[in-house]
C-alpha cells in the first residue's frame, strides 16, 4: 500500500505536470460524487463525462503502480463526497461505527483498484484504444462483485447516480442499473476519444461522436416513450405507513415500550381514519423480540387494534426462533445450553384474522453492522467487533418470503426489503419472479443524521421501482417514507425527523420485465470477460517466465 504513494525525486517540470494530473483526477472524482443525490438532478448529468479527465490521466500511465496510484485518488475522492456518513458522526454514534465508516471511506477505494488493475491487463492483450473500449465492462465486472461475498457493498453502482434523471432511467426495465453504469461509460469513453483526437489532429472524430450522442438518444427516446405508457394498473390497496421518529440510539434501551406501542398505534388510526387495509411500520419498530414469549400484552394490545379495525399489519421486527431440533449451521447456542436458537432483522406480516404470522429474516446484513464478516469461517472475529446498540449478530435470513393476504376477496402478494437490501437490484427480482405485486421496504435511516445517506437511500429504491416495474412503499423511522410509481416517480414524501403517518393508494402490476426475468445477463457477462482477461494475462505471464 505504501508504494502507492511513494515517489522517487522529480524535477520542477515533472511536479507541475503531476499537479495537473492530480487536479484532473481530484475532478473527476468531484464530478462523479455530485452526480449522486442529494445534489439536484442537473448535477446527474456530470455522470456522462465525469470519467473523462481521469481517463486522460490513466491513458498516459504506463505501469500498474502509477494507473492505481492514480485511482486510488480518484475514488478516494468520490468516497469522501458520496459514503462520508456512514460513520455516523454524531454524539450519540458508537466509536466503533464511527472507525467502521471512517475504514470504509479509505478500503473502499482499494476495492475499486480491481477495476484499474483489469484495465492495465487489459492492455497487455489488446492495443491501448480497444483496452478503453473494454474499460466500461471491466468497470460492471467490479460492482458486480461488490454484490457478492460478507463484505457486499454495491452503494456506488454508477447506475444510482442517474436516480433523479427519470427519463434516461427507463432503460433499467431491460439493462438493470449494471446497464445504466455500462453505458454512462460508454458515452464517456466516446467523449474521451473525441477531445483525445481534437487535440492531437485539431479535428473532431465524428465517428466516436456519433456513439456517444446515439447512445444517450437512444436511452432517452426510450425513456420518455416509456414515461408516455398509461400507468393501467387496473387494481389498487390502500396503504397506511407509519413513520414515528423514535431516537434510534436511545429506543434500544430498556424500558418505555408501552408508549413506544402508543405512538404507533396513535399514528395508525390516522390511517384506518382514511380506510387503510394495510399498515406499514418501520424497521425494528419495536426493540424487543415481539414473538419470543415475553411480550404476550404488547402482542395482544396489536391483535386489538388490527381486529378492531379489520387492518393488516406489516412491521419491521427483530425476531427469535428457537431450535429445539436439527438446528441450523448459523444457530447459536443459548448460556442455558439446552437449546439453539436463531435472531432475525425481520419483517412480520400480522392478520386481523388469523395468529398466523408470515415471517421475511433479512438476507443481506450491513457489513459490520448487521453482520461480522466472515464470522462463520472465523467464529473469533465476532468477540472483537461489536457496537453498542447490539446489532452486529443477526443471522442471514434463508429465503426471498412474499406475504401473501386476502382482502376484499383478493388475494395480494407483496415482497418486503429491510433496508440495505433495497441496494442491491438483482435481489429484488427474486422476491418479483415469485409474484410480489408491489415492494414495501422497512427502514431506519435515522443512525446518519440528516446526511447524504437517507437521501440517496431513497432515490436508489426509485431505480428497483422502475427494474421491475412496481409500486415501492418506504416506511422509514424518521424519514424519508414515500411512495414511488413503476416509472420511478416520488408521487408522497415525507420530510427527514417528523413523526407522521399517511395514506396511499398503491397500484398492483403483475407484469415481468426484461430485466426483472433475466437480471444477471450484463454483470455475468462483463465477469467472463475479465476473466478471460484474467486468464490470458496469466497466460502471458507464464510464457514470458519459461523464455527466462
Amino acid at each position: 500500500m505504501l508504494k502507492l504513494f511513494r515517489r522517487n525525486k522529480l524535477s520542477a517540470e515533472e511536479k507541475s505536470f503531476l499537479r495537473k494530473e492530480r487536479l484532473l483526477i481530484v475532478l473527476s472524482g468531484i464530478l462523479t460524487g455530485i452526480s449522486f443525490t442529494p445534489f439536484p438532478f442537473p448535477f446527474s448529468l456530470f455522470l456522462f463525462f465525469s470519467f473523462v479527465p481521469y481517463l486522460f490521466v490513466i491513458d498516459k500511465r504506463k505501469t500498474l503502480l502509477e494507473i492505481n496510484r492514480a485511482s486510488y485518488l480518484m475514488f478516494f475522492t468520490l468516497s469522501v463526497i458520496t459514503i462520508y456518513w456512514v460513520g455516523s458522526w454524531q454524539s450519540k454514534a458508537d466509536p466503533f461505527l464511527m472507525i467502521g465508516g471512517g475504514v470504509l471511506i479509505f478500503f473502499y477505494p482499494v476495492v475499486l483498484l480491481i477495476n484499474s488493475t483489469l484495465f492495465y491487463l487489459s492492455q497487455k492483450i489488446v492495443v491501448k484504444e480497444k483496452a478503453l473500449w473494454l474499460f466500461p465492462i471491466i468497470w460492471v465486472t467490479g460492482e458486480y462483485l461488490l454484490t457478492l461475498t460478507d463484505l457486499k457493498f454495491p452503494w456506488l453502482t454508477l447506475g444510482h447516480g442517474l436516480a433523479k434523471f427519470t427519463a434516461f432511467i427507463q432503460i433499467v426495465d431491460v439493462v438493470g442499473a449494471f446497464g445504466l453504469s455500462l453505458i454512462v461509460l460508454y458515452i464517456n469513453v466516446s467523449l474521451f476519444l473525441v477531445i483525445k483526437n481534437f487535440i492531437s489532429t485539431k479535428k473532431y472524430n465524428l465517428k466516436y461522436l456519433f456513439i456517444a450522442v446515439l447512445l444517450f438518444c437512444f436511452v432517452f427516446i426510450y425513456g420518455l416513450v416509456k414515461l408516455n405508457e398509461k400507468n393501467d394498473s387496473e387494481k389498487f390497496i390502500r396503504v397506511g405507513v407509519v413513520q414515528p421518529n423514535l431516537d434510534p440510539w436511545d429506543k434500544w434501551e430498556l424500558g418505555g415500550l408501552d408508549n413506544i406501542l402508543k405512538n404507533y398505534i396513535e399514528l395508525s388510526e390516522e390511517c384506518t381514519k382514511q380506510n387503510a387495509k394495510i399498515i406499514i411500520w418501520p424497521e425494528t419498530a419495536l426493540p424487543v423480540y415481539l414473538l419470543s414469549g415475553t411480550y404476550s400484552d404488547i402482542v395482544d394490545s396489536i391483535y386489538s387494534f388490527l381486529r378492531k379495525n379489520n387492518v393488516y399489519l406489516l412491521t419491521g421486527m427483530p425476531d427469535y426462533i428457537v431450535h429445539y431440533e436439527n438446528p441450523p449451521t448459523d444457530a447459536k447456542l443459548s448460556k442455558a445450553g439446552n437449546f439453539y436458537y436463531s435472531t432475525y432483522n425481520s419483517i412480520l406480516l400480522i392478520s386481523p384474522n388469523s395468529y398466523e404470522i408470515q415471517r421475511y429474516g433479512k438476507m443481506q446484513l450491513v457489513p459490520l453492522g448487521e453482520k461480522v464478516p466472515f464470522v462463520d469461517a472465523l467464529p473469533f472475529l465476532a468477540d472483537w467487533f461489536k457496537w453498542g446498540v447490539g446489532l452486529s449478530g443477526w443471522n442471514v435470513g434463508k429465503d426471498t418470503t412474499v406475504f401473501k393476504l386476502k382482502i376484499d376477496n383478493d388475494s395480494l402478494r407483496i415482497a418486503g426489503l429491510v433496508c440495505y437490501e433495497s441496494v442491491f437490484p438483482d435481489f429484488v427480482t427474486h422476491f418479483v419472479k415469485r409474484g410480489a405485486q408491489f415492494i414495501t421496504v422497512v427502514t431506519n435511516d435515522s443512525w446518519y443524521g440528516n446526511s447524504s445517506g437517507p437521501y440517496q437511500h431513497k432515490e436508489f429504491a426509485a431505480l428497483r421501482a422502475v427494474e421491475n416495474r412496481r409500486a415501492v412503499v418506504r416506511s422509514a423511522n424518521g424519514g424519508i417514507s414515500c411512495l414511488i410509481n413503476k416509472f420511478g416517480i416520488t408521487e408522497f414524501e415525507t420530510k427527514l425527523f417528523t413523526r407522521t403517518s399517511f395514506v396511499v393508494d398503491v397500484p398492483l402490476n403483475d407484469e415481468k420485465p426484461f430485466y426483472t426475468k433475466y437480471p444477471l445477463i450484463i454483470p455475468v457477462l462483463s465477469s467472463a470477460l475479465s476473466l478471460w482477461i484474467i486468464g490470458i494475462s496469466i497466460l502471458l505471464w507464464m510464457k514470458n517466465k519459461l523464455k527466462l
